[in-house]
Protein backbone atom coordinates (compact mmCIF):
# COMPACT_ATOMS: atom_id res chain seq x y z
CA UNK A 1 0.00 0.00 0.00
CA UNK A 2 1.47 3.32 -0.99
CA UNK A 3 1.26 6.72 1.12
CA UNK A 4 -1.88 8.15 1.78
CA UNK A 5 -2.65 12.00 3.04
CA UNK A 6 -5.75 12.32 4.46
CA UNK A 7 -7.80 15.92 5.25
CA UNK A 8 -10.65 16.18 7.55
CA UNK A 9 -12.68 18.69 8.80
CA UNK A 10 -13.22 18.16 12.34
CA UNK A 11 -16.05 20.96 13.08
CA UNK A 12 -16.18 20.37 17.26
CA UNK A 13 -12.20 21.19 17.10
CA UNK A 14 -12.13 24.00 18.41
CA UNK A 15 -9.88 24.15 22.08
CA UNK A 16 -6.64 22.42 22.69
CA UNK A 17 -8.56 19.76 24.31
CA UNK A 18 -10.39 18.48 21.56
CA UNK A 19 -7.57 18.94 19.20
CA UNK A 20 -5.49 16.73 21.49
CA UNK A 21 -8.30 14.03 21.94
CA UNK A 22 -8.24 14.19 17.72
CA UNK A 23 -4.56 13.83 17.66
CA UNK A 24 -4.42 10.89 20.28
CA UNK A 25 -7.14 8.83 18.76
CA UNK A 26 -5.52 9.16 15.29
CA UNK A 27 -1.94 8.23 16.62
CA UNK A 28 -3.44 4.87 17.59
CA UNK A 29 -3.84 3.97 14.01
CA UNK A 30 -1.09 1.84 12.59
CA UNK A 31 0.21 3.01 9.56
CA UNK A 32 0.21 6.61 10.80
CA UNK A 33 3.31 8.93 10.01
CA UNK A 34 2.58 12.21 10.61
CA UNK A 35 -0.29 13.88 11.82
CA UNK A 36 -0.82 17.82 11.46
CA UNK A 37 -3.67 19.61 12.81
CA UNK A 38 -5.30 23.22 12.38
CA UNK A 39 -7.07 24.94 14.59
CA UNK A 40 -8.00 27.85 12.36
CA UNK A 41 -9.33 25.88 9.51
CA UNK A 42 -10.03 22.69 12.22
CA UNK A 43 -8.68 20.29 9.84
CA UNK A 44 -6.46 18.01 10.95
CA UNK A 45 -3.97 16.27 7.74
CA UNK A 46 -2.88 12.37 8.00
CA UNK A 47 0.31 10.90 6.19
CA UNK A 48 0.76 7.19 5.76
CA UNK A 49 0.47 4.15 4.90
CA UNK A 50 -3.38 3.52 6.90
CA UNK A 51 -7.08 2.61 7.01
CA UNK A 52 -8.48 5.75 5.87
CA UNK A 53 -12.07 4.34 7.10
CA UNK A 54 -10.42 3.44 10.72
CA UNK A 55 -9.48 6.89 11.12
CA UNK A 56 -12.97 8.11 9.76
CA UNK A 57 -14.58 6.12 12.33
CA UNK A 58 -12.08 7.09 15.24
CA UNK A 59 -12.82 10.80 14.88
CA UNK A 60 -16.37 10.93 14.20
CA UNK A 61 -16.59 9.43 18.07
CA UNK A 62 -14.77 12.66 18.76
CA UNK A 63 -17.07 15.30 16.63
CA UNK A 64 -18.92 15.83 13.45
CA UNK A 65 -16.27 15.17 10.36
CA UNK A 66 -16.16 16.11 6.84
CA UNK A 67 -13.42 14.33 4.86
CA UNK A 68 -12.04 17.25 2.69
CA UNK A 69 -9.63 15.05 0.26
CA UNK A 70 -8.31 11.13 0.27
CA UNK A 71 -5.06 10.82 -2.14
CA UNK A 72 -1.72 9.71 -2.38
CA UNK A 73 0.86 11.46 -0.42
CA UNK A 74 2.96 13.94 -2.43
CA UNK A 75 6.65 15.23 -1.84
CA UNK A 76 6.25 18.94 -0.75
CA UNK A 77 7.38 21.10 -3.25
CA UNK A 78 11.40 21.53 -3.09
CA UNK A 79 12.02 18.24 -1.58
CA UNK A 80 12.98 15.25 -4.02
CA UNK A 81 13.14 11.91 -2.77
CA UNK A 82 15.46 9.11 -4.99
CA UNK A 83 13.79 5.85 -4.57
CA UNK A 84 13.30 5.19 -8.47
CA UNK A 85 12.40 1.65 -8.83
Amino acid sequence: MAQQKLVVKLVTMIDEKTKQKAIEAVADIYGVDSIAADMKEQKITIIGEMDTIAIAKKLKKIGKIDVVSVGPAKEEKGEKKDDKK
